[in-house]
């Protein structure tokens, strides 16, 4: 394929990106991370850092879809803002330096890891799974240990956090909608964050693609991006007129075919 034609497939998978993640509202990771694998492999990208630049990528795409989000559940007074302030020196002390530890781990073990998450998320996604509310939001150390945790997991899945970040939030009493707007305000964060790291990690590593910032593949990002910011707000739109729950059954079955092709790119190249 020319460069033009890659172009083309970055726009196309921007698009889906974009309406899937407004769709089912969750970031764009589990879909870009098995695609750019793939997508990457055929371009003939070195294999040993293959996942590394699928992470940092989408990891890089999520920032312009994270600010999206955040202006929109603030714009509806979803966002708890004394949360956001409290957890986020943990994100980023967690996204950050496990971004860019990442550069350091094979990417069979990256991969393995990526995998075992989204199978996490996919079967909480299909058995539509919630956890019961039993405690309070713990104190600013509490919640700076959470935001390590969760920026850290994030940064090794390239997500915004929200698979962890409104779990959590519920199970110590927040409101749904106020759990799922300040995960949206706390994605930013994580995506700046990981992306610097992906981006400090690849500084040294002189085997990659033309038009690469340390792990990040800027042509992906900027096709991948440019659409999925106008393409995130059908798929919000979208999701108040359709059956959400069966929706979600059946982009849980999504990912884990993208996922089971992620491991058999990897391990058969």
């Amino acid at each position: 394929m020319s460069g033009l034609e890659w172009i083309l497939a970055y726009v196309i998978l921007g698009v889906i990106v974009g309406f899937l993640a407004g769709l089912f509202g969750i970031g764009g990771g589990g879909i870009m991370v098995p695609v750019l694998t793939t997508f990457f492999v055929i371009q003939g990208f070195p294999a040993d850092h293959i996942v590394h630049l699928a992470l940092a990528t989408s990891m890089a795409a999520i920032i312009f879809t994270s600010v999206a989000s955040l202006r929109a559940h603030h714009q509806h007074g979803g966002v708890l803002w004394p949360v956001v302030w409290r957890i986020t020196p943990g994100i980023i002390f967690g996204t950050f330096s496990v971004a860019f530890i990442a550069a350091y781990i094979p990417s069979q073990p990256l991969a393995i890891f990526f995998v075992l998450f989204m199978l996490y998320v996919s079967i909480r996604m299909f058995l539509d799974i919630k956890p019961k509310p039993n405690r309070e939001l713990p104190g600013i150390f509490g919640l700076s240990a959470a935001g390590t945790g969760i920026g850290g997991v994030s940064a090794l899945v390239a997500i915004g956090g929200g698979s962890l970040t409104v779990p959590f939030l519920t199970w110590c009493n927040v409101k749904i909608q106020n759990a799922i707007g300040t995960s949206s305000a706390v994605g930013f964060p994580i995506s700046v964050a990981g992306t610097l790291g992906y981006i400090t990690g690849g500084l040294t590593v002189n085997s990659l693609p033309d038009y690469s910032v340390g792990f990040i593949y800027l042509p992906a990002v900027i096709a991948i991006t440019v659409v999925s910011v106008f393409t995130a707000p059908l798929g919000a739109k979208l999701a108040h007129k359709l059956p959400v729950v069966m929706l979600k059954k059946l982009f849980a079955g999504l990912l884990l075919f993208l996922c089971a092709k992620m491991l058999y790119t990897v391990f058969s190249g």
